[in-house]
């Protein structure tokens, strides 16, 4: 990166490049798991749903959106950085971003064959606290519920 990375409340023009970034992440991740959705259902879906109703900053270097992180209360409902910005504390710091925009408690979902997801969130500070058989996702695939919450010093 040229640029230093800002992070910044997501805009509507951002819906794009956040949609991308969600269906190239979860390919790379997630070659498991086909597709569901078209790129324009994504992007629909991220316009319309998860700009509208969660709080969504993006992580922007050289005017490219490189990462993203949507909060709907206290639940972490998407955290992705696109593949080859990866393992460069992008994510690190959305999730620090979150945890301080949180009321001192974060859950998330993953699915139990992502191991990548797995031990970022274990890295800092998530601990698993249920499992479940995937039958409450649309990709029916097995997942995991973490839970963080800050220490009181």
């Amino acid at each position: 990166m040229d640029e230093p990375l800002s992070l910044e409340t997501a805009r509507a023009s951002d819906a794009e490049a956040i949609a991308a970034i969600h269906v190239a992440a979860r390919a790379d991740a997630l070659p498991y798991l086909a597709p569901l959705h078209t790129d324009e259902q994504v992007r629909d879906w991220v316009a319309s749903v998860v700009l509208a109703r969660c709080r969504v900053w993006v992580a922007r270097a050289d005017d490219r959106v490189l990462g993203f992180v949507a909060l709907d209360g206290d639940e972490v409902e998407q955290l992705y950085v696109l593949p080859g910005s990866q393992g460069r504390g992008i994510g690190s710091r959305l999730l620090d971003l979150a945890k301080r925009e949180s009321s001192g408690r974060l859950r998330l979902h993953t699915f139990q064959r992502n191991l990548r997801a797995r031990a970022f969130y274990e890295a800092r500070g998530f601990r698993a606290v249920s499992f479940d058989d995937g039958s409450g996702n649309e990709e029916r695939e097995p997942d995991m519920q973490y839970e963080w919450a800050a220490t009181v010093p």
